[in-house]
């Protein structure tokens, strides 16, 4: 028998707002312990029904997550100190995977973006010395 799971554990994991590891636990569980899946059933069968406590509200609309505007402005370090020190307990410490994989997006923008101008860069080098010889050639 698996050990028993809090409310709160279980509703994370059905919001993928765990840890891989304790996602992992819990769905190991589930395989072998009817008692897991039964609190799963009413926990589902409580939020079919409209029963929604505070916690769970807050959880489910990420009302503790930063913006993705916030984020981007975390990424270029251009928020003031105490919100970017949240921000980072949020990410570092809290481990929301919804905000890593938002931040994991804007990295990835800004380092396309970075490239793109690298292209435009060496695009405008290639036509203004093309754009010279060509004038040459036109006389």
């Amino acid at each position: 028998m698996s050990r028993a799971f809090t409310t709160t554990e279980l509703e994370a994991y059905l919001d993928e707002a765990l840890q891989p590891e304790a996602m992992e636990r819990i769905e190991h569980a589930l395989r072998g312990d009817d008692s897991v899946v039964q609190q799963l059933a009413e926990i589902n069968a409580r939020r079919d029904a409209g029963v929604h406590t505070l916690g769970a509200i807050w959880r489910r609309a990420r009302l503790s997550c930063p913006s993705r505007d916030q984020l981007g402005s975390y990424l270029l370090d251009a928020l003031p100190e105490e919100l970017a020190d949240y921000v980072r307990f949020h990410l570092e410490t809290v481990g929301c995977r919804y905000c890593q994989a938002n931040l994991a997006d804007l990295r990835a923008r800004l380092e396309r973006a970075g490239s793109d101008r690298e292209a435009d860069s060496r695009q405008k080098r290639y036509f203004q010395s093309s754009a010279g010889y060509l004038k040459k050639r036109e006389k």
